[in-house]
């Protein structure tokens, strides 16, 4: 069991990684008890996500250890080892129920079983060649057919797919450094992406067309996280810098909300959605500022703001909920199998649950 930390309705699971300064020193594919992290890269756990219609466990990525972790609801984990210098991120299960990951530091893109084993790996690097310019594959999206499995190319400002036959193709976004970085499917059916240096949001069509839409009223506002609304046609979007959530509907028109600020050291994380179809947000303190330190929280916004007037939102309820760690640097929160609210702390390796349902 890992070690927890209880604050109110939240709760944290440390990460056990390998004590080790390199994560490849563990069996390819294995599992490992957990155990206090003594040694090597923190800062390393990223994405959460979990398959809608599978086991009650959700599955983080460790970056910077070159792990994968399936966490169950409870805190147990199991590691796998994806090897040495993959730098695994983004993930996401296919309409088949495999899951997807991003190896961002080796330039491919890897599909594993049941038991987090790689069973193939696609090179994603432009011209296919491991010598030539490694995309940075970053986030991951499955397309609207359930097979396509789109990514960010972070570090080449493109957007890339593979197709179900095995063919992968890449899109340049018109925007030089734009950054991307998140891509989800959209109810209009095209993949939408954001632009983290760009400051925009790209709307990518099966076929490949991009068309971009710059966030004017704010700029660098460095948009992160993007989910589609719950039975709606908009997207929803994250701000870190702005400190705002936006709507983008299918079109490109833009609404930006302003989230108030704990303290104004903040930044915004990632956006999700909950089983009332609330938004949550995490905000963080920007320990890089040389202000003071605080309280890093997570924040429930109204339901209301769907129907709000930018203008208008004094009627839209914000509820912080505190996290019991600082200096979390917060990453992605998402709406777990168990209806709870799950997220993860880059900077301090854990994974937290506030708990919506008993």
């Amino acid at each position: 069991m890992n070690q927890a930390s209880t604050y109110g309705d939240v709760i944290e699971f440390a990460i056990g990684y390998p004590e080790t300064k390199d994560a490849s020193s563990a069996h390819h594919g294995s599992t490992h008890e957990t155990k206090n992290l003594s040694c090597g890269h923190h800062g390393s756990t990223h994405e959460i996500t979990y398959h809608r219609n599978g086991d009650d466990v959700l599955w983080v990525t460790g970056q910077k250890y070159d792990t994968l972790v399936k966490l169950a609801t409870d805190g147990r984990t199991s590691l796998y080892s994806m090897g040495s210098g993959s730098g695994p991120h983004g993930m996401g299960f296919d309409a088949a129920g495999r899951l997807w990951v991003t190896l961002e530091f080796a330039g491919k893109i890897a599909r594993l079983d049941e038991n987090g084993h790689i069973v193939k790996e696609y090179n994603v690097c432009l011209n296919g060649n491991p010598s030539e310019i490694n995309t940075r594959p970053h986030g991951l999206g499955i397309g609207d057919d359930g097979e396509t499995i789109w990514f960010t190319g972070k570090a080449t400002g493109t957007v890339g797919k593979i197709a179900p036959d095995g063919k992968v193709q890449h899109f340049a976004l018109s925007t030089a450094g734009s950054v991307p970085i998140y891509i989800r499917n959209g109810p209009d059916h095209n993949m939408w992406a954001t632009e983290l240096v760009g400051n925009a949001i790209a709307r990518i069509t099966p076929s490949g067309k991009v068309t971009e839409f710059e966030i004017e009223k704010t700029p660098n506002s460095r948009p992160i996280a993007i989910v589609p609304e719950p039975g709606g046609q908009a997207m929803w979007f994250s701000e870190e810098a702005g400190n705002k959530v936006g709507r983008i509907d299918p079109d490109g028109e833009i609404v930006e909300y302003p989230v108030p600020r704990s303290q104004e050291n903040v930044l915004l994380a990632g956006l999700s959605f909950d089983h009332e179809n609330n938004i949550w947000v995490q905000q963080y303190v920007n320990h890089n500022v040389p202000t003071r330190g605080g309280t890093d929280y997570l924040v429930k916004i109204d339901k209301a703001i769907l129907t709000a007037k930018p203008s208008d939102i004094m009627g839209v309820p914000f509820t912080f909920y505190p996290v019991p760690s600082e200096n979390t640097m917060m990453h992605r929160i998402i709406r777990g199998p168990d209806g709870n609210m799950w997220f993860t702390e880059m900077s301090t390796d854990k994974v937290g649950r506030l708990s919506l349902v008993g």
